[in-house]
Order: structure tokens, then sequence, then C-alpha cells
């Protein structure tokens, strides 16, 4: 019992400290000392032992695919290619549905490989000048990124190359396309429910005669000049090679579609077509590449720090304990599985360390739970991606403080939209989703 207090103490460290702001790389490792000491056992030897095997495990199987992401989201960046799918995009949709066009220019770009934070940093000029011409406030820019960036291409929709989609293959020998049924309702919900919610927060402020304002010179977004663009078309073919190689050449090949080696190929893949498309632009490819795999170095890290804490956790006495009670919770094992990878997100405040804690920790156990229940892996990788994006946007997290600032807009100005968007409509997606495997439909 001591000793799963000790678990407890140190998942509340651990949150305590990434709400302030600290880098987990080094606090996890302290809140594994806690649980280490209250558990009676050496903190040294459990870091140098399940500590650092559990992060240089995933360390091993994942930064080739976190270092090729970042560089492809630098690449379609610098040759003006998510910009131009952008500007694409909202010039279709126009300026009536300004807050649908953002959204889904943030989506399409996420679902085809580039970065989230690559997304926030591209989009925003276009969100600035669409939301001018449609006359809306500028506090309702974060929320509408938040859906096409945080939500149902991140942990959603099948085939998506997002790292959220990818880990749990590794637990569940799944691919990236697992519960394709589930995956889309529940994108459904996130992309329309979102942009539901957001047309009814502009109109709100509308009645209070609140609309667009010129923000300062520090977030005033730079000027695009559509001309020096690549054509939107071209553009497209990186984001659609990285999807077909990940998802539909194994099939073609008979390759085994589980394997974590697809998203190598298929990011080093869209990282050559966006080259060799691009060629006029070759003097910003090694700029580019620099700043991505300089970048992946933390992102990973943060990551697999969270892992090793979880690899921590499963090695002391209390885990057992701790096992029972998640396990015990009513109702189906997904349902268990939503809320440890849910509350731990929101400890780490990061989508992909609260679920590699969850399922570091108890991935082989509701393995075991699928094939003794008969519910599909399929459903279980689903659930698990889809509840590492709820309480992970609590206003703690990376992403959320940087789509703020870079948008110049506080937390009383826009958090209430993005925790709509990002974190209680995939709760309820979630949960949909949970009833959709409850009835057998995957």
């Amino acid at each position: 019992m001591v000793s799963l207090i000790g678990i407890f103490l140190g998942l509340a460290l651990l949150m305590i400290l990434a709400f302030r702001g600290y880098a987990i790389v080094w606090i996890a490792p302290v809140a594994a000392a806690v649980v280490a000491l209250m558990s009676g056992m050496n903190p040294i030897e459990l870091y140098m032992g399940p500590y650092m095997e559990g992060l240089a495990g995933f360390v091993k199987t994942w930064f080739p695919a976190f270092m090729l992401s970042a560089i492809f989201g630098n690449l379609m960046d610098v040759t003006g290619s998510a910009k131009s799918i952008a500007t694409w995009l909202t010039n279709l949709f126009g300026a009536k549905a300004a807050i649908a066009a953002v959204a889904l220019a943030c989506g399409l770009l996420t679902y085809g490989g580039v970065s989230l934070f690559v997304v926030v940093f591209a989009i925003y000029p276009l969100a600035l000048a669409v939301y001018e011409e449609a006359n809306i406030t500028r506090k309702l820019i974060p929320g509408a990124i938040a859906i096409g960036a945080f939500t149902f291409t991140m942990t959603a929709m099948p085939g998506t190359p997002q790292i959220q989609n990818l880990i749990p293959m590794q637990y569940f020998g799944t691919d990236a396309m697992a519960a394709p049924i589930m995956g889309i309702v529940a994108s459904i919900i996130l992309y329309f429910g979102g942009v539901f919610y957001m047309e009814w927060r502009k109109r709100s402020y509308e009645k209070k005669g609140e609309f667009f304002t010129q923000p300062d010179a520090a977030h005033a977004g730079a000027a695009i000049d559509a001309s020096e663009l690549p054509n939107p078309y071209v553009s497209l073919i990186p984001l659609v090679t990285v999807v077909v190689v990940l998802n539909i050449v194994p099939i073609i090949f008979g390759l085994d579609t589980a394997s974590p080696y697809n998203i190598i190929y298929a990011l080093l893949a869209g990282n050559a077509v966006v080259m060799l498309l691009n060629l006029s632009k070759r003097e910003a490819f090694i700029p580019a590449v620099n700043k991505g795999a300089r970048g992946a170095i933390g992102a990973i890290m943060n990551t697999a720090g969270a892992v090793g804490f979880g690899s921590v956790a499963r090695s002391v006495p209390g885990f057992e304990v701790l096992t029972d009670l998640i396990m015990n919770v009513p109702g189906s094992p997904l349902i268990s599985l939503s809320i440890a990878v849910n509350i731990l997100a929101g400890a780490t405040g990061s989508a992909s360390g609260g679920m590699g804690i969850a399922l570091e920790a108890l991935g082989a156990r509701y393995m075991e739970l699928a094939q003794q229940t008969g519910i599909s892996p399929e459903a279980f990788h689903r659930v698990a991606s889809l509840s590492s994006g709820g309480l992970d946007t609590l206003p703690h997290n990376g992403a959320v403080l940087t789509l703020l600032e870079n948008t110049g807009m506080s937390h009383k100005d826009s958090y209430l939209d993005i925790m709509v968007t990002s974190l209680i409509l995939p709760i309820v997606a979630t949960i949909v989703a949970i009833g959709l495997a409850s009835m057998g439909i995957y």
C-alpha cells in the first residue's frame, strides 16, 4: 500500500512540475525516484535499470519517425507547400466559412504528416487574413486551429501518421488504420462538432459587438505573396505520398502493416518528394533538415522520459494493486484504458507522454484482456489514441502554450474554445467510440 501511495505521489509531483512548465526530461526521473523511495527500493538502480530501459527502448523504436516527421514539416514550411495548401483551401471556402476552412487546412496538413507545431506557425498568417476578411474576432483563431491540429487528424482518423496514432501499434500488434469505423465516426464528431461550436461562439461575439481587430506588430503575421507559392495541387503530392506509403503500399506488396518501419519509409518518401518538387528552393533544404533534426531530440526525449516513469511504476510492488484498481473499473476494459490514458496525458501535459506511460505499464495486460474478452485489439488501439487527445490539452500543455503565444491570445481570451474543441469533444468522441466497440463495430 505504501508503494501504491508512492506511485500516486510520483504522478502528483509529475503533474505539478509539468504544470509549472518544467521539462519532463528531468522531472520524470525525480518523480520516479519518489516512487522508488516509497517502495523501499534504490532509486539509482531503478533509474539505471527500468527507467533507462523504457526510455532507451522508446527512443530506439521512434526516434527515426520523430526526426523524419520534424524534417518533413520544416521542408513543407520553407518550400511554401504548407502555406500553398492552406491558401488554396481558405480561398476555396471563402470568408463565409473561415472557421471551417482554417480547421480543415490544419487537418489536411497534419493528416499528411506535418507536425502540429509547424502547422500552428504556418496557418496563423492565413487565419489572420481570412478572419479579417470575414470580420471575425481574433479570439476565435486558436480554437479553429486546435480543431484541425489537435483532434481528429492527431488521434482519430484511420491512417494518420501522427505519433499518437502510431504508438499503440507496438502494444496491440495493430496498424495505423486500426478500427476505421470508430475512427471515422470520432472524426466526424470532432470536426463538425468543433466547427458547430466555433460558429456558435462567433455569433455570440457578434451579438456583443466584438469583431476583428488588428493585432500588435509582434503578432501581425508575415505577409504572404501567393505568386511565390508552389502550385497547391503539386504541394499536396508529398502529403498523399506519406499516407499512401504508410497505409496502402504494405498491403499491395504483402508486407507487415503493423511494422514500425512503415512510417520511416513513408516519411522518407515524403521528404524525397517535397525536395524533388521544390528544387528551385534547394538552398533552404539543409537549414530545414538541421532545424528538424535538432527539434526532434527534445520532442522525443520528453515522451521517452514519461515512458521511463511508466517502466519504473511497473517495477514496484504497488503496481499490482494499481493494476487491480484500474482493471476493476466497472464496464468494458476500454473504459478503464480511456480513464488511465486521459489522466496520465493530463498529468504530463502530453498526449504521447501520457499514453506512453499508460501503455508501457499496462499495454501487455490490456492485450491479454483483448484476447480474453474477444474485443478486437484494434478497438484498444483506437480508444488509447483518442484518449491521449483528451485531458492532454489542459492549460499547461506545451502545444496550447505555443498556440496562444503565436496568435497573441491569452488563456482568458481563447482557452475556453481550445478546451471545448480539443478536450471536451475528444472525451465525447471517445465515449461514442467505446459504445460502437461494445456493439462489435470497429
